[in-house]
């Protein structure tokens, strides 16, 4: 990337530091120094080790299990930095949590979304770099500039490489179809949905229907993250007893709470493609799991920023 760019500072919380270095690797600039740890009476607590006066600092952080430990992290590194007089402060969260309480599809229940999104904007974050967020209209929420990137394309280039004979991309749900369609569309492939319906706020679901050929050929399941692995596992079955030879999955973001990693493990699936925005231990499926970094991608990102040039140029 070039010579050290000296008024660009990339921090990490302890959400994904491997990926915080894997993006000033790619930019060549040290990874900047802090503190982040919990005191003995449960509170977080962060220490910038060093200058960030007029600095335009980033801070990569997803926001993930524990979710709100993670969360608490970025707010206050966020509002450590303010405090420190940085330039500008971005606030680079490749996996968006609560991003599924996007809407009040219920008498009564919060828009968890929308408040992180305000929280984020108090502590003092002027703009905000993600992926691949769960609806849309998150970006709505935010009344800075939100820079949403996507790993669509480098699952995508990963799955067309093994050059798989009669292709059908499946959305596991009507929701995710537009993007399974870009999918499909990316792959030169057919479209194929499962309904499903959910059955109350326990994450069972039940599966209800195909729409689409999929008999006799070879299935790519897509969704943008994968959480318990029970709707992708159970649809992976169903798809082979309705004729499919071979199941394959790509999602952006490896969530894989509760007992993810042993379901995926023990699937049907041939191989389940995610992306590293989400720090996961991959030994524990059994080789089903191959991780693609999205590093580079951030990394380019962050620097076009940076230098304000085109993000949405990286897609074109």
């Amino acid at each position: 990337m070039g010579p050290v760019i000296d008024d660009l500072k990339i921090f990490s919380g302890n959400a994904h530091k491997k990926l915080a270095q894997d993006v000033c690797d790619y930019l060549n600039i040290p990874l900047g120094k802090a503190e982040v740890f919990k005191f003995s009476n449960d509170n977080t607590f962060t220490n910038i080790q060093e200058n960030v006066r007029q600095r335009d600092v980033f801070i990569v952080q997803p926001i993930t299990f524990p979710v709100n430990d993670h969360l608490m992290e970025l707010l206050i590194m966020i509002d450590a930095c303010k405090r420190a007089s940085a330039g500008r402060i971005t606030a680079v969260v490749p996996y968006y949590g609560y991003g599924r309480t996007d809407k009040k599809d219920q008498p009564r229940v919060p828009i968890t979304a929308r408040l992180v999104a305000d929280l984020l904007t108090t502590a003092g974050a002027d703009r905000l770099l993600t992926m691949d967020l769960h609806a849309g209209q998150i970006q709505g929420f935010f009344n800075i500039p939100v820079d949403e990137l996507t790993a669509l394309p480098i699952l995508t280039d990963y799955v067309k490489a093994k050059e798989i004979d009669d292709l059908v991309v499946v959305a596991v749900d009507i929701g995710i179809s537009k993007k399974a369609r870009d999918v499909a569309a990316r792959l030169n492939a057919p479209l194929a949905i499962i309904e499903k319906r959910r059955i109350g706020n326990n994450d069972t679901t039940e599966t209800l229907n195909i729409i689409g050929d999929v008999k006799g050929k070879t299935a790519l399941t897509f969704d943008d993250e994968i959480d318990t692995g029970g709707t992708i596992v159970g649809a992976a079955d169903t798809l082979l007893e309705r004729g499919v030879k071979e199941v394959f999955c790509c999602a952006s973001h490896p969530v894989f709470s509760r007992n993810a990693h042993e379901s995926l493990a023990n699937s049907s699936f041939t191989e389940v493609v995610v992306s590293d925005s989400i720090a996961i231990d991959a030994s524990r499926t059994n080789g089903k799991v191959k991780v693609l970094t999205v590093a580079p991608l951030l990394g380019e990102a962050i620097y076009r920023i940076h230098k304000g040039q085109s993000v949405g140029a990286l897609f074109s």
